[in-house]
C-alpha cells in the first residue's frame, strides 16, 4: 500500500455521505472565512475616517497682530477643519463636545480656548506665550480613535505652527529688506564719505605743505625784520642829522644862488650896455661920415672883441639857472630830510612791531605746521576708516537678505517648515488591509491546517495493521491534508485578490509560496497529531499563540520583548509572513530563498517526525488501544 493510496482512502472516507462532504467543504472554507472577511473589513479604514464623528469648538475672541489687523486664528482653524472633510466634524459648544465624547456621540473633540490668537500673535510683539489646543478622548469608546485623535491634534498643531511661523518669518524678512534699504543708504553715504575723505586727505596734505612753507617763510621774514629792526635802530638820530645837514646845505646853496643871481643880473646889465654902445658907435660913425663898409668892419671887429663877454654872460646865466635849481633841490632835500627825520621814529617803531609780529607769526606758523602734521595723520586715519566703512558696508550689504516678494514668501514657508519628507518607498502595500494580508493569510493557513485534523486521521490504522512502511504511512496521512490545504489557499487567494481587491505584485510566485506554506504547516500540524495524539492538537494551538506574538505580523518583530526573539527565529510563521510581503509588494527577490529554505526544512522535518510516529505506532500498547484522552 503506497502513500497515494492511503491518502485517497482517507479522502474517500471523508467524502462518503452528505454531512462528511459538507464538513470537507467547511474545512476548505475555514481559512477563507477567517482571512478574507477580516481583510475585507479592514481593507482601508483610513479611507473611511470621514464617517468618524468628531467635535470641534472654539472660544477664541481674536487679537490684533503686529500690523494692527484684527485676527481670529481659532476661527480660521475651526473653519479649515470643518471644510477639510477628514472626519465627520461637528462644530458645537465646549460643553456639548465634552458630553458627546463621554456619551460616545463623538469619538474625540478638539477645542480652541480663549486667548488662542493673542498667544499665537504675541511673538510679533516680543511677549511670547504658548498657545494651546485641547484634545478630549475617551478610550472607553475606542482606543484607536483616541490614538488617531492624538495624531490629528499633532497635525493641527504643526499646521498652525507652520502658518504662524511662516507669517512671523515673512515679517522678519520684510524687516531685513528694510534694514537692507537703510544699510544701502548708509553704504552710499559711506562711499561719498570715503570720496570726500580722500579729497580732504589730498587738500589736507597740500595745506600741511603750505603750512610748512609758511613756517619757513615766516621764519625768514622774522629774521629779515629782526635784521632790519637792528639796522634801523639809529635811523631817527641819523635822519635828524641828515635833516640838519640838508638844512645847512640848503641855506648855503641859497646864498650861492643869490650871489649867482646878482652876477647874472650884472652880466645882463653889461650886455645891455654893450648893445647900447654898439648902436651908438654905429650912429656916431655914420654921423662922422665913415663909409658903411668901414663901419661894418669896425662893428664886426667890435663884435669879435665882445664875443668873450657874450660867452661869459651865457655861462653866467646858465650857472645862475643851475644854482637856482640846486638851491631849490637843496631846499626840497632839506624839507624831505626833515620829514624823514620826523617819520623815522614811527618807521623804526613800525619795523620793531613788524619784527615782533613776524616772530609771533613764525611761532604760530610753526604751531600750524605741527598741527597740520597731526591733522594729516588724523585725515589719513579718517580716509582709511571711511574706506573700511565703505567696504564693510558694501560687504555687509551683500550679506543682508533682500528677497523679492515670491522669494520672501517661499523663504518664509521654508523657515516655518524647513524639512519636507520625500517618500521614496521601495515597495508599497497601498492599503491597511493589504498591509495585514501577509499576516492573516499565514495565520489562516495555520488555522486551516489545524482544523483539517479535526476530521482527518494523521495515520491510517489500516495501513499500520497491514504492515506498510512507516514513511508511506506518514506520507499518506500527510498527503490528504496537503491536498485539502492546497485547495484552501487557492480558494483563499481567489477571494483575497478578486473579491477583496488586494493587489499582488507577483501573483504566480505568491500562490506557489502559499502552497509551500500550506504544505509546511500541514506537515507540522500532522507531525504533532501523529506523534502526540490528542495532545498534539493542544500543542498546535500553543504553537499558534506563540507565533502570533513573535512573528511580527503587525508591528515590526524587533519591537517584541527580547525574550521572544528566539521564538521569532525558530518558528516558521515569521518566515511565511516575510516571504508573502516580498511577493505581495515588490515581487520575487533573493531574500525569499531563505524563507523557502526554512519552510522546506520544516516540511521535511514534519514528515520525518510523522515517519518516526508511524514507526512508533507499529507497536501496539494499552495506552494506544485505550487512550486516557480522546478528541
Amino acid at each position: 500500500m503506497n502513500a497515494f493510496r492511503i491518502a485517497r482512502n482517507e479522502l474517500r472516507r471523508l467524502s462518503t455521505g452528505t454531512m462528511p462532504k459538507l464538513a470537507l467543504v467547511a474545512l476548505v472554507l475555514v481559512p477563507l472565512l477567517y482571512a478574507s472577511f477580516y481583510l475585507y473589513a479592514n481593507y482601508d479604514p483610513y479611507g473611511r475616517l470621514d464617517k468618524l464623528p468628531a467635535a470641534v469648538f472654539t472660544s477664541d475672541t481674536g487679537a490684533k497682530d503686529a500690523s494692527g489687523q484684527q485676527r481670529n486664528v481659532g476661527r480660521e482653524v475651526t473653519d479649515e477643519l470643518v471644510k477639510s472633510g477628514t472626519f465627520q466634524w461637528h462644530e458645537v459648544s465646549e460643553q456639548e463636545a465634552r458630553d458627546g465624547v463621554r456619551d460616545d456621540k463623538y469619538s474625540f473633540a478638539i477645542g480652541i480656548p480663549s486667548g488662542f490668537s493673542a498667544a499665537l500673535l504675541s511673538v510679533g510683539n516680543f511677549q511670547p506665550q504658548q498657545a494651546t489646543i485641547t484634545l478630549t478622548t475617551n478610550d472607553a469608546n475606542n482606543y484607536l480613535s483616541g490614538t488617531i485623535a492624538k495624531q490629528v491634534a499633532e497635525q493641527v498643531r504643526k499646521t498652525i505652527a507652520k502658518k504662524v511661523g511662516s507669517e512671523a518669518a515673512d515679517r522678519f524678512l520684510v524687516g531685513f529688506s528694510t534694514i537692507y534699504g537703510k544699510v544701502q543708504e548708509a553704504s552710499t553715504g559711506a562711499a561719498q564719505l570715503a570720496d570726500g575723505a580722500a579729497q580732504l586727505k589730498s587738500g589736507q596734505q597740500k595745506l600741511a605743505d603750505g603750512a610748512a612753507q609758511l613756517a619757513d617763510g615766516s621764519s625768514t621774514l622774522a629774521t629779515g625784520l629782526g635784521t632790519l629792526k637792528n639796522s634801523t635802530a639809529e635811523l631817527p638820530s641819523q635822519t635828524q642829522k641828515l635833516a640838519d645837514g640838508a638844512s645847512q646845505v640848503a641855506a648855503g646853496d641859497q646864498k650861492v644862488a643869490d650871489a649867482a643871481s646878482l652876477a647874472a643880473n650884472a652880466s645882463s646889465d653889461v650886455q645891455g650896455k654893450l648893445d647900447s654902445y654898439r648902436n651908438q658907435l654905429v650912429t656916431d660913425l655914420r654921423g662922422a661920415g665913415v663909409p658903411e663898409a668901414q663901419i661894418q668892419a669896425i662893428v664886426g671887429r667890435a663884435d669879435q672883441l665882445r664875443s668873450p663877454v657874450d660867452q661869459a654872460n651865457s655861462k653866467i646865466q646858465q650857472a645862475n639857472g643851475d644854482l637856482s635849481k640846486l638851491a631849490d633841490g637843496a631846499r626840497q632835500v632839506s624839507d624831505g630830510a626833515a620829514k624823514l627825520a620826523a617819520a623815522s621814529p614811527q618807521l623804526t617803531s613800525g619795523i620793531a612791531q613788524a619784527s615782533d609780529g613776524a616772530n609771533r607769526l613764525k611761532d604760530g606758523a610753526s604751531q600750524l605746521s605741527d598741527g597740520e602734521k597731526t591733522a594729516v595723520n588724523g585725515t589719513n586715519q579718517l580716509a582709511d576708516g571711511a574706506v573700511k566703512l565703505r567696504d564693510g558696508l558694501a560687504a555687509g550689504l551683500q550679506q543682508i537678505p533682500n528677497p523679492d516678494d515670491p522669494t520672501r514668501s517661499a523663504t518664509a514657508n521654508t523657515i516655518a517648515d524647513p524639512v519636507a519628507v520625500n517618500a521614496n518607498g521601495e515597495a508599497s502595500a497601498g492599503t491597511y488591509g493589504a498591509g495585514l494580508a501577509p499576516f492573516f493569510i499565514s495565520l489562516a493557513t495555520w488555522i486551516g491546517a489545524f482544523v483539517l485534523f479535526l476530521l482527518l486521521r494523521p495515520l491510517s490504522t489500516r495501513a499500520l495493521t497491514a504492515g506498510a512502511a512507516p514513511f508511506r504511512v506518514a506520507a499518506g496521512g500527510w498527503l490528504s491534508s496537503a491536498l485539502l490545504g492546497i485547495a484552501q489557499v487557492v480558494v483563499l487567494f481567489g477571494a483575497v485578490t478578486w473579491l477583496v481587491g488586494i493587489h499582488i505584485a507577483h501573483p504566480l510566485g505568491a500562490i506557489g509560496f502559499a502552497v509551500l506554506v500550506s504544505l509546511t504547516f500541514t506537515a507540522v500540524v500532522h507531525a504533532l497529531n501523529a506523534f502526540f495524539g490528542a495532545v498534539g492538537k493542544f500543542l498546535g494551538l500553543v504553537l499558534l499563540v506563540l507565533q502570533l506574538v513573535s512573528a511580527g505580523g503587525t508591528f515590526p518583530w524587533q519591537t517584541i520583548p527580547d525574550a521572544l526573539y528566539p521564538l521569532h527565529v525558530v518558528l516558521p510563521m515569521g518566515y511565511a509572513i516575510d516571504g508573502f510581503r516580498h511577493l505581495f509588494y515588490s515581487g520575487a527577490s533573493v531574500r525569499i530563498l531563505g524563507d523557502i529554505g526554512v519552510l522546506l526544512a520544516y516540511l521535511v522535518g514534519g514528515i520525518l517526525v510523522s515517519t518516526l510516529a508511524a514507526r512508533k505506532r507499529r507497536v501496539w500498547t494499552v495506552s494506544a488501544l485505550k487512550p486516557e484522552l480522546s478528541l
